[in-house]
């Protein structure tokens, strides 16, 4: 193998994800977001986002208001995590170089 110089002279550092782990394709600058977790200002196509439904009522209360025949509401709260707090909470798992190319389909 060849020296991995530029003809600048600088040293060419290996690249180990095509994206950049980013999803911006070529939109150029995208905005920021703040982690949820850990306040980390993270750019917001490279940030994992995550919604769940929350019920202010109590879950056993709300079991019996269901059982009656009333509607209960929920609030979808979305919390953003930069990619640290996301391996750290168990939100997203660390792969090997071969499995990273493959794409979990969404149910």
């Amino acid at each position: 193998m060849g020296d991995p110089r530029t003809a600048s002279g600088e040293v060419q550092v290996g690249k180990k994800r095509k994206s950049g782990g980013r999803s911006k394709g070529s939109s150029g600058k995208t905005g920021n977001v703040q982690c949820s977790k850990c306040g980390r200002i993270v750019p917001a196509d490279k940030a994992k986002r995550y919604t769940k439904r929350v019920s202010a009522v109590d879950p056993q209360l709300a079991r019996e208001l269901r059982q009656q025949g009333s509607f209960i509401q929920t609030k979808r709260v979305t919390q953003t995590y930069c990619v640290s707090c996301a391996v750290h909470a168990g939100k997203v798992q660390i792969r090997q170089a071969s499995k990273r190319r493959d794409v979990r389909k969404r149910r």
